[in-house]
């Protein structure tokens, strides 16, 4: 496979299927070979655009690709994973892992049983800015993340937390770096039978607390994470793929230096300009798209097994166990369904 392209079916010609279908034929490594979706019609013209086949059943494309992307509805996850990993094709599938943890546990036994590569489409750990963090190697103390948008008037199978929150623990999770101690959320449902707006709080065991929200009912998008350490201060924002690190100046112990200025009785500490005593950097951002960047990735994975995929299925298991662990403490504190029910 070294010396030749990687052959790749998208599964699912929804609006991530076709999404991933675009970046995959911009690729040199790899050839777009079809596209599968239960809907032939727009299997077909997906199919069309890539000028590669179509066809409405998984079963049909096992001989034909070396690896998949499942983008499909999550309920399907497990049955399509199923089928591929069985047969030694690579997957790549969609955020969330599973519609449950139950069937997380199942595709990871499945990938070990196979010695099969599974990956987890969880694209926001490939933004620049998740990828900037991460190059910083900071030890997080408190992470306060929030992910809210307006209405997307799209169907969708599961609630804000599987759709919209589990980018955030995902990425709480790898800085985190380490178990959950205890989980307390609060949810609300308006125009979904399931959770719209949701807020958690998560205790690591090493002491770090997480507070994550998100919605799907705001009045403006927003992606934002600011994470507090011992290091450094850090603020940024996906959306606009920017941020800022602030440290104490190395040239100055600023406990100390306050310190000895109250001691010595200078209290009148107001002439003293706080930023002058800090080291404020931007963050050295790129502009790689992450769905291209996770593609990659995986099909190094797939090619070289001594690599790893940016997301592995266990570490896509790991945020859907604390997802699942965000949803039992929704359904503890579960408000009033309707406005004007007794308190």
């Amino acid at each position: 496979m070294q010396n030749t392209k990687i052959r790749v079916a998208v599964v699912g010609a929804g609006k991530m299927g076709t999404i991933h279908a675009k970046v995959y034929d911009q690729m040199p490594q790899c050839e777009l070979a079809a596209v599968v979706d239960i809907d032939a019609q727009k299997a077909r013209r997906l199919a069309e655009q890539h000028q590669c086949q179509a066809f409405t059943d998984g079963a049909d494309v096992l001989d034909k690709v070396d690896a998949v992307t499942v983008a499909t509805p999550t309920v399907t996850h497990l049955g399509l994973a199923k089928t591929f990993i069985k047969n030694k094709i690579a997957v790549l599938v969609e955020k969330p892992l599973a519609a449950n943890v139950r069937e997380g546990k199942k595709i990871v036994a499945l990938a070990k049983k196979y010695d099969s590569v599974v990956a987890v489409g969880h694209s926001e750990r490939c933004n620049p800015v998740a990828q900037a963090i991460k190059r910083l190697d900071i030890q997080p103390k408190f992470i306060d993340a929030n992910r809210i948008s307006p209405y997307p008037f799209r169907s969708t199978d599961v609630g804000v937390v599987l759709d919209v929150m589990i980018h955030d623990i995902d990425i709480i999770l790898s800085l985190a770096a380490s178990k959950i101690k205890k989980v307390d959320a609060v949810g609300v449902s308006v125009v979904e039978e399931k959770e719209d707006i949701c807020n958690a709080r998560i205790i690591f065991e090493n002491g770090c607390i997480a507070n994550v929200t998100a919605s799907r009912l705001a009045l403006k998008t927003e992606r934002k994470v600011r994470v507090f350490s011992r290091q450094a201060y850090l603020s940024v924002d996906y959306l606009r793929k920017s941020g800022i690190l602030i440290k104490a100046d190395p040239n100055i112990n600023v406990v100390k230096w306050i310190q000895e200025h109250k001691e010595a009785g200078n209290l009148d500490l107001t002439a003293v300009n706080w930023p002058d005593m800090l080291h404020i950097e931007q963050l050295d951002i790129d502009d790689k798209e992450p769905l291209r960047l996770e593609q990659e990735a995986f099909l190094r994975a797939v090619t070289d097994r001594a690599r790893r995929p940016e997301v592995s299925a266990e570490e896509g298991l790991a945020a859907l166990e604390c997802a699942e662990k965000i949803l039992v403490s929704v359904r503890k504190h579960k408000w009033k369904e309707r406005i004007g029910d007794d308190v």
